[in-house]
């Protein structure tokens, strides 16, 4: 007779692999180099097979590049009570998110961050991570204003917010936003809804 395996334990299982993978990755970039480490020194320092490696990441740049935190801003905007403002419900969403990270999982961020200052290859495909996360906040934008995924409004809006955060990233810092930050995001989003409201 076969056993399943519960749902839930199967995703804690599958998120410890996956973690693995990352913390063995993140150690040896930092060890020997991003260019120097090879899939397969990271399958071994993680204890798993180079095919395993590949069925939680595409390739070892994927390694860095995935962001786990976008997810979980996501669902935490869905969690805003219905009636609250969209732009008042992503930075809550935000904040929520960013409030709740450990130090750990900070000091990881940077790490990140710093692979992206260091991998011309890296920097070069965060900016398609740019146009990325504008679709999965237009998504969830869309959901909250009742319109269809692809609206022109979801996506104006989420290419605001954006671009309005990117203008208070702090130059020479490995994790440049801070949560007093998303107080100045909601300013800034203010005087530009009042500044294009003439036009």
């Amino acid at each position: 007779m076969t056993t399943e395996v519960p749902a839930g334990l199967r995703e804690r299982k599958k998120a410890r692999t996956r973690a693995a993978i990352r913390d063995a990755a993140m150690r040896l970039f930092t060890e020997q180099g991003y260019a120097a480490t090879t899939v397969e020194q990271i399958a071994e320092a993680a204890e798993v097979s180079p095919s395993t490696f590949f069925r939680y990441f595409p390739t070892k740049e994927d390694v860095v590049l995935t962001d786990d935190v976008d997810p979980a801003v996501v669902a935490a905007i869905r969690a805003q009570p219905p009636e609250t403002p969209v732009v008042d419900a992503v930075l809550a969403g935000m904040r929520q998110v960013f409030e709740q990270l450990t130090e750990e999982e900070w000091a990881g961020e940077r790490r990140r961050q710093r692979l992206f200052d260091e991998v011309p290859d890296l920097r070069a495909r965060q900016l398609q991570q740019t146009v990325a996360a504008v679709d999965l906040l237009a998504g969830v934008i869309a959901e909250r204003l009742g319109r269809p995924a692809d609206a022109d409004e979801a996506r104006t809006l989420a290419g605001a917010l954006v671009g309005v955060t990117l203008t208070f990233l702090r130059p020479g810092e490995a994790v440049s936003f801070h949560l007093e930050d998303f107080d100045r995001v909601r300013r800034a989003l203010i005087s530009l809804r009042d500044h294009l409201a003439p036009l």
